[in-house]
């Protein structure tokens, strides 16, 4: 491990410490610890450093993603947002406007990206959100709901129709026109600052809209999504290290009919499938980063792959960890309680499991025929 990375690593464990329960039930994550971290280039590690981060391969940047993930899920899932959306200024944006956001990105400014609508969430060429330009403006009209991180947001890329096409753009969430309003009380993630964004005719200089614009949605999204795919993957890998260490200590530790927990074979089964699972997450995820950093043709299907696997046995073995623990896990809070909401989200987000198994179906046809 690099010192770049062991010292990111020493700085996100020193600022969590234990709070992580503590924020998760209050729904909010000190904003000096997020935006501390921003500064740090630590929210989208993967941007390159003559913009200002730290230019992290996804393998590296992956490792860093499940360590936080196993200190909290939802200052991962602001990491996940915060570099889609820096991906998705690096991937549409013109040399000019790379230059200019990128460097806000990794300087402390927060940022949120939206693509889900309250008609249009796994068909998202169902999008409503429309981004037209008149004149020396851009125009945005729409509704985007679970919009992670725009809680605590400085800046919105926006994802909507444009024309036959697709187009993002990037938007201040102080503008006329932009409404943002927290998702009471959400499941898991708790606080990663979900809310439903309104954005009614909001006026933006011409150099905010993304010089992608027009590419087919499926394009563009795809793009985008095969990020935050890769990114939670990784994330769950944080949480089902987080459940084993918990059920492993506990099972260790904890006495019952004059043996350790550990030493009933049932139990032993549990602490079992929870390193299996571990494991073949970790292997999963980090094939799809080194196809991610060759630029392999197989980066879109490892990143569900990845996604789909990971997000799966965290929900399963979150579960199990709940039941080594049992009344000692079940305080709202603890870490396999966090889990077992926050992991739940992860079989739901950046692609449900329904839609991951189908895009993985298309793929093994494709590959048959």
């Amino acid at each position: 491990m690099s010192d770049d990375l062991s010292e990111a690593r020493a700085l996100v464990t020193g600022l969590v410490g234990d709070r992580a329960g503590e924020w998760d039930r209050a729904g909010r994550i000190p904003t000096e610890v997020v935006r501390r971290l921003g500064e740090e280039g630590l929210l989208c590690a993967e941007v390159p450093a003559r913009f200002g981060g730290r230019g992290w391969s996804s393998l590296d940047n992956g490792g860093f993603t499940a360590h936080v993930g196993s200190l909290c899920s939802s200052l991962r899932s602001l990491m996940t947002s915060q570099g889609m959306a820096a991906w998705a200024v690096q991937r549409f944006g013109s040399a000019a406007q790379r230059k200019h956001y990128l460097s806000r990105l990794t300087g402390g400014e927060l940022v949120g990206i939206g693509f889900s609508e309250p008609g249009a969430g796994s068909d998202l060429s169902a999008m409503g959100t429309t981004i037209r330009v008149e004149g020396d403006s851009v125009v945005v009209d729409g509704t985007k709901v679970w919009l992670t991180g725009a809680g605590y947001a400085d800046l919105l890329v926006v994802v909507g129709r444009f024309g036959d096409g697709a187009a993002a753009v990037v938007a201040a969430t102080t503008g006329a026109g932009v409404s943002v309003r927290p998702v009471p009380d959400p499941m898991g993630c708790r606080a990663a600052g979900h809310s439903t964004v309104e954005l009614r005719d909001v006026r933006l200089p011409l150099d905010a809209l993304l010089s992608g614009a027009g590419q087919p949605v499926s394009m563009l999204v795809t793009t985008a999504l095969t990020y935050g795919r890769v990114s939670v993957a990784w994330g769950c890998v944080g949480i089902l290290r987080a459940c084993l260490t918990a059920a492993t200590r506990h099972a260790a530790s904890r006495v019952q009919s004059g043996r350790p927990l550990a030493e009933h074979q049932l139990v032993a089964g549990h602490l079992a499938d929870l390193l299996v699972a571990e494991q073949v997450a970790t292997r999963v995820c980090e094939h799809a980063s080194r196809c991610w950093d060759d630029s392999s043709p197989e980066m879109v299907t490892a990143a569900v792959v990845a996604k789909h696997v990971s997000a799966t046995n965290a929900a399963r073995q979150a579960s199990t960890a709940v039941q080594v623990l049992a009344s000692a896990g079940a305080e709202d809070g603890h870490v396999v309680a966090r889990a077992y909401r926050d992991a739940k989200l992860m079989e739901i987000i950046e692609g449900s499991n329904e839609i991951c198994r189908l895009v993985l179906a298309e793929h093994a046809l494709a590959v048959a025929s």
